[in-house]
């Protein structure tokens, strides 16, 4: 099946993007989700929630994987730097597992997604301000493009839920997160059967 033109110039592009515009598109997505949550009820607010929790599933994987060991690996105090946002990235993990505990009806949803939206921000700013400055200091185009590769393929075989006690590193995800993203996948489907 050839590609229209359309898609064919997005393919082109998602080529020639490099990870550092490809997680800060995905940052804009993700603002985007927290102010339509805040807006929405019932089943909008549902898809929507549940929309938010896939991507920041599957973005900080990803980042896990391909990201921070690269800033380990070639940035000056790279292991401090990555410890930093991984443990930003726990904390926000551990808030967004409630989230989707409690449900976007529980009575406490409002104020615990005001919470996690803080905890997320947060840690989008600061990769915008510390991680991403220094990944296109370190790195050529051509390396942040590869690794835009790798951040998608990644993605594909991430979690789509949150597993705040999983691992947090590249090796661990790798190990275990297609086991895991493939009953998260098993269990979105079943939730999509009923409606």
């Amino acid at each position: 099946m050839a590609l229209s033109s359309t898609e064919q110039a997005h393919a082109q592009d998602s080529e020639d993007q490099d990870v550092v515009d490809l997680l800060r598109e995905q940052h804009q997505e993700v603002r985007r989700l927290f102010s339509r949550l805040e807006q929405l009820s019932g089943d909008a607010r549902r898809d929507d929630f549940e929309q938010l929790v896939r991507l920041l599933a599957v973005h900080e994987t990803a980042e896990e994987e391909v990201v921070y060991p690269a800033v380990r690996n070639m940035v000056d105090g790279g292991d401090a730097l990555a410890d930093a946002r991984t443990a930003e990235e726990s904390e926000a993990k551990e808030a967004l597992a409630e989230l989707e505990k409690l449900g976007v009806e529980h009575p406490d949803f409002e104020s615990k997604l005001a919470s996690c939206k803080q905890l997320v921000l947060t840690h989008a700013e600061n990769e915008e301000q510390e991680v991403f400055p220094e990944l296109r200091q370190s790195h050529s185009s051509e390396q942040l493009q590869t690794m835009a590769t790798g951040v998608r393929a990644a993605e594909s075989f991430a979690p789509t839920h949150p597993h705040p006690r999983g691992p947090e590193s590249a090796l661990g995800n790798m190990a275990v997160g297609p086991f895991v993203a493939v009953a998260d996948r098993a269990r979105d489907a079943i939730r999509n059967i009923g409606r």
